[in-house]
C-alpha cells in the first residue's frame, strides 16, 4: 500500500509540473477569467487544489488545518503558486513517508469529530487533486492552450 501512495505523489509532482508549464503560457487575464469550473478560473482551481492539500496534509499530520475556507486565493499570481506548489509537492512525499497506510485519523471537520484511516484520507487527497486537474487541463485547453497528456500510465511509462 505505502508502493502506491508512494507513486501517487510522485505522479501527483509530474503531473503539476506539466501543468503549471502549460499554464505559464497565459496571461494574467486569461488565468484569471471565470470559465464556469466550480472554483471559477485556472488560478482559483490552483489555489483550491493547494488549500485542499494544506487541510489535509495538517490533518494527516495531527496538526491544526489553516484556518482558510476552500476558496481562498494563498498566492495571486501563477510564479508564486508554482513556487509554492514546487515546495508542497516533496513534502506530500515526506507524507506519505511518514504516514502509515492503517493508522487511525481524527480530526475535526466544521467542529465535528471525523475518523478515518490514513490510506483513506490519502487516496482522497490525491484523487481530489486529480479531479481539480482535469478542470484545469479543460480550462487551459479553452484558452488555446496545448492538450496534455496526464492520465497516470503516461507518468508510469515515463518512468519506466
Amino acid at each position: 500500500m505505502k508502493a502506491h501512495f508512494r507513486m501517487m505523489a510522485a505522479y501527483n509532482a509530474w503531473a503539476n509540473e506539466k501543468l503549471f508549464k502549460v499554464a505559464s503560457g497565459l496571461d494574467d487575464a486569461a488565468l484569471n477569467r471565470d470559465l464556469g469550473a466550480f472554483f471559477g478560473s485556472v488560478m482559483a482551481t490552483l489555489n483550491h487544489i493547494m488549500v485542499a492539500d494544506l487541510i489535509w496534509i495538517a490533518r494527516l499530520r495531527g496538526q491544526r488545518p489553516p484556518g482558510f475556507g476552500l476558496d481562498h486565493i494563498l498566492h495571486d499570481t501563477l510564479e508564486e503558486l508554482a513556487a509554492a506548489r514546487a515546495v508542497l509537492d516533496p513534502d506530500l512525499q515526506r507524507l506519505v513517508e511518514e504516514t502509515d497506510p492503517l493508522a487511525e485519523i481524527s480530526y475535526l471537520r466544521r467542529g465535528e469529530a471525523q475518523r478515518a484511516d490514513a490510506a483513506a484520507l490519502l487516496a482522497h487527497l490525491f484523487n481530489h487533486q486529480t479531479h481539480h486537474r482535469g478542470q484545469v487541463h479543460a480550462m487551459l485547453t479553452r484558452l488555446g492552450q496545448p492538450s496534455l497528456a496526464l492520465d497516470l500510465i503516461y507518468f508510469q511509462r515515463a518512468r519506466a
